[in-house]
């Protein structure tokens, strides 16, 4: 049995009603809210480990509630779009979504993703603790704490960070100096699929990163790309 909690966020029950059913039965434990008001107070006394939102809510939008989500900490996110609308999925990934589907879709497809999302950040937690404390890795006077998902910077400035953004950032980390293929990046991330939707998940996870590495004095970009071969993370590392 699997003792994550999922809040799924979706307003249609001919839709929510199956899913809820078919994940509950695959061990997992479901919370179902029709609008993200409703699921905004559930969050206040309660833990997601990942939450499925749907972009066409009722009120407030899926988008806008990802990007209020994403403000402060939050679990990681799928969103579930109603068409494969390329410009709603793109839209929801810089938002800092984690992944999405796209209705009509298969549920397995669906477990799928929940369980490659669900094991990124596990294995970024684990990788993250040692005995006694949380690990902690330092470059270019930045100071990386995976467990909790957050940068600190040069002067102190802290930056939240995404369950994808601190999966990707630590495989940077440990493969420092290394020129990394989009499919290096997706085979270390331990996600399942090798489609063009991951593809361009990691260039916008990278895009996302480069902007959360940029502060006031830094005068290097830490990731370089390499055309048509990848990205390498320049900084040395210590405390892996």
């Amino acid at each position: 049995m699997n003792d994550a909690t999922l809040l799924l966020v979706e307003d249609d029950p001919d839709i929510s009603t199956p899913m809820a059913n078919y994940l509950m039965n695959n061990g997992y434990r479901v919370v179902v809210c029709e609008s993200a008001e409703s699921a905004q107070q559930w969050l206040k006394s309660h833990k997601a480990d990942l939450i499925l939102l749907d972009i066409m809510l009722p009120g407030e939008s899926g988008l806008d509630f990802c990007r209020r989500l994403r403000g402060g900490y939050c679990p990681p996110i799928i969103m579930v779009t109603a068409l494969d609308d390329p410009i709603d999925n793109v839209v929801g990934l810089e938002l800092g979504a984690d992944d999405y589907v796209a209705k009509p879709f298969d549920l397995s497809v669906l477990l799928a993703r929940i369980r490659a999302v669900l094991r990124r950040v596990n294995g970024a937690e684990q990788a993250a603790v040692k005995t006694g404390g949380e690990h902690v890795i330092h470059f270019a006077n930045c100071t990386f704490y995976p467990l909790r998902r957050y940068l600190h910077g040069p002067t102190g400035i802290r930056k939240s960070l995404t369950a994808g953004e601190t999966d990707l950032l630590l495989v940077l980390c440990q493969n420092g100096k290394k020129v990394l293929s989009r499919e290096d990046l997706i085979d270390l991330m331990r996600g399942e699929n090798g489609s063009a939707a991951s593809m361009r998940s990691v260039d916008l996870l990278i895009s996302r990163l480069r902007r959360k590495l940029v502060f006031d004095d830094m005068k290097e970009e830490l990731i370089q790309t390499f055309r048509n071969n990848g990205y390498l993370f320049r900084p040395e590392v210590r405390g892996l």
